[in-house]
């Protein structure tokens, strides 16, 4: 289907009652998704798409498309962002429920809203760790500052309990470097379909494996 048709029929769609942004927000929102599907359906999706199959699957024109985003590399940078900001944002509503819990508490709560919100569709796992690694220097950045604000938010909330006195004060920063690596590998693997468990069985061994990092208070077992 040519350009002009597609701008045809959409043309042709519901305009009544939306206004122009409204619009091109669900046009915007379309693409995402589209995106969602096409980049997160296989290894090296992102790299084998082209703006055209993007545009078939959300049955819109390459020109609408250019209308909202400078490339596919632009899709995908904020598709990687809007999951990062979702898995946030479910840790900070479960962690206010657990506000007064024990350290393992916390971190048994915040982990399983974490493993919930990225393994809810196998494509934005796949999106998230492995189709943005590697794509441009721009694009690696983003990916590794976002994993900085993982360890920082970890090892924030580790000072803080050792502050409480739950656990021995130490540098936890490259502990927490390695266990945000182990958790993001783990949730992946179980998600493609090699690790054969249950996701409250995932999680209580990444919880195994945090506890194993904390330095207990002076005089602690």
């Amino acid at each position: 289907m040519s350009d002009e048709a597609r701008d045809a029929r959409r043309a042709a769609r519901a305009y009544g009652g939306k206004s122009a942004e409204q619009r091109r927000a669900e046009r915007r929102q379309r693409l995402l998704e589209a995106g969602v599907e096409l980049f997160g359906a296989g290894p090296g999706a992102y790299r084998s798409a082209s703006v055209a199959t993007l545009c078939a699957r959300a049955d819109l024109s390459t020109r609408q498309f250019y209308e909202e985003f400078r490339n596919l590399e632009e899709v995908l940078a904020v598709l990687h962002g809007q999951v990062q900001k979702a898995a946030q944002a479910a840790i900070v509503e479960a962690l206010a429920t657990a506000a007064e819990g024990s350290v393992r508490e916390r971190a048994d709560t915040a982990f399983r809203a974490y493993a919930r919100v990225l393994t809810a569709n196998p494509h934005l796992v796949r999106i998230a760790f492995v189709e943005v690694t590697g794509v441009s220097p721009e694009l690696e950045k983003q990916r590794l500052e976002a994993r900085k604000g993982w360890v920082d938010l970890l090892v924030a909330a580790l000072d803080e309990a050792a502050a409480r006195g739950e656990i021995g004060a130490r540098d936890y920063r490259i502990a927490a470097r390695g266990f945000v690596a182990a958790v993001n590998g783990l949730l992946y693997d179980w998600t493609a379909g090699y690790v054969d468990a249950s996701l409250d069985t995932i999680v209580d061994e990444l919880m195994l494996m945090f506890m194993g990092l904390l330095q207990p208070p002076d005089g602690g077992a």
